[in-house]
């Protein structure tokens, strides 16, 4: 039974895929039934000067109707439609470095709200001014992937921190990585290239675990990859750890096939290289700008507050540009 279910599964996954490019190819060959029906018309006197208008109608319509023909046909990232694990980590900067790591999650939740997305923390560490040190999330919903896998990278952040008294910008910078949620069928992790070890975990003031050894470290030792996890149950902590540990090792097998069948990763927007700086969010200006795109935006504010869809939009376009491009050499 459960054969036949991921059969239909897959059945159902794969006409989802398609039936939007059979939907422009349908609507592509309307457009190519009128123009000849139009063409035809031209011979009746009567109806010609109606043929014209409709003939010029359609061959304006024509360029728009091939783009999104184009559009559909490009290759599908499979991994666009899951959840993703969203990890930030403050880096130069230090105090202020983790208040902007903060940041930078409040915004992605509350995009992910504004989306109808679920966002669950499920390892963070903060700072004793309430910066993060690291936190890993996990986000579901409809096309999480696609619309957050270009924020990968190094954000920088030039702002008067908090605790500067003499009123001086400072620029600072957090990491960010997006990565696809992995499926058991992904990634086979053998028993014996994994070393688990429980431990005591402490959350703020000492109070998240009391007498028993609950957080759960798993390395996977062919790659030196570690994950935690420190949620009160011992039981759910190695589900959550396991689970990042797939999804990591299924996004570095993605790096290492897309390195491999690209000539010029750094050209790619979305490369997924983590260490470029990929945007500054300048405060004083009230000023975002996306490095890989030239894309400059006055509203800072609003996009603090989650408000991400003209930046994905962009990228996302960027994307799909440099794909055509490719397609027509």
């Amino acid at each position: 039974m459960s054969s036949a279910g991921g059969d239909i599964s897959k059945l159902a996954k794969e006409y989802s895929d398609l039936r939007p490019v059979v939907e422009q190819i349908a609507a592509y060959r309307v457009l190519l039934d009128d123009l000849a029906g139009a063409r035809e018309m031209l011979a009746d006197p009567e109806m010609a000067a109606m043929a014209r208008e409709e003939i010029y109608a359609i061959e304006s319509a024509m360029p728009a109707a091939e783009a999104s023909l184009q559009l559909a046909l490009l290759p599908r990232d499979e991994a666009d439609a899951r959840p993703a694990m969203l990890e930030i980590r403050p880096g130069t900067g230090g105090d202020e470095a983790a208040l902007f790591a903060g940041d930078l999650l409040r915004m992605y939740h509350r995009y992910a709200e504004a989306r109808g997305w679920k966002l669950d923390v499920i390892e963070q560490q903060l700072t004793e001014l309430g910066g993060i040190k690291e936190v890993v999330a996990h986000i579901t919903g409809e096309n999480v992937f696609a619309r957050l896998k270009y924020e990968s990278g190094v954000h920088r952040v030039q702002r008067v921190p908090s605790t500067e008294s003499q009123g001086r910008v400072h620029t600072s910078a957090a990491t960010v990585a997006v990565l696809p949620e992995a499926e058991d069928v992904d990634i086979v992790i053998a028993t014996n290239d994994i070393r688990i070890d429980t431990y005591r975990s402490s959350g703020a003031g000492g109070q998240h675990v009391n007498t028993t050894d609950s957080a759960v470290r798993i390395t996977h030792i062919p790659t030196g990859i570690v994950v935690t996890s420190s949620e009160k149950s011992q039981h759910r902590n190695r589900e959550i750890a396991m689970q990042v540990l797939k999804t990591r090792l299924y996004d570095a097998e993605r790096q290492r096939i897309d390195t491999e069948r690209s000539d010029s990763r750094s050209a790619q927007v979305g490369s997924g290289d983590r260490s470029e700086r990929i945007r500054t969010y300048n405060f004083p200006q009230g000023r975002l700008t996306d490095h890989r795109i030239n894309l400059t935006l006055y509203k800072l504010d609003a996009v603090m507050q989650g408000d991400l869809d003209e930046i994905v939009d962009a990228l996302t376009a960027d994307a799909q540009a440099k794909m055509l491009a490719e397609m027509g050499q």
